[in-house]
């Protein structure tokens, strides 16, 4: 059975574009824009990127000294199976409406951590969203389905 809830672990944010990112207290989220200030914000499906702390602990079990934000996801979640909720699926996390757009995604130029360990999770394992509700986003906060 898939828990139906879980939490926030942390929000990160980037200026710019394939890079890693930065975790930070929080986050201000705006309808149809994502997170103002990061880099992956604007009028597209690919608002706001979860990831799951599972996931990021699969890289640390293969060797690799990998944390929130160093694959470039906005939102590090922890008790969600995030790659099985179908895209069209509504998450409240804090004040926020999300809703999953994109399972995936195709990683075109394979990245330092796919080099290092042969292998990266975010392609598989990440998950993106649209912003439907704004607000803010902080580590802590429940995520809900």
């Amino acid at each position: 059975m898939t828990m139906r809830q879980g939490k926030v672990v942390a929000v990160c944010i980037s200026q710019n574009k394939g890079e890693r990112k930065t975790p930070v207290d929080l986050v201000k989220v705006r309808e149809n824009h994502g997170i103002v200030g990061d880099a992956h914000a604007g009028e597209w499906h690919r608002q706001v990127s979860l990831l799951a702390r599972e996931s990021i602990e699969k890289m640390q079990r293969m060797g690799l000294t990998v944390d929130t934000g160093d694959f470039a996801e906005n939102i590090t979640t922890q008790g969600i199976d995030l790659p099985a909720l179908p895209v069209g699926t509504r998450l409240t996390i804090g004040e926020t409406l999300l809703e999953v757009t994109q399972i995936g995604k195709e990683c075109h130029t394979r990245c330092a951590i796919y080099h290092q360990a042969g292998d990266c999770v975010m392609p598989k394992e990440g998950i993106f969203a649209s912003v439907v509700r704004g607000g803010t986003i902080k580590a802590g906060d429940t995520i809900g389905l």
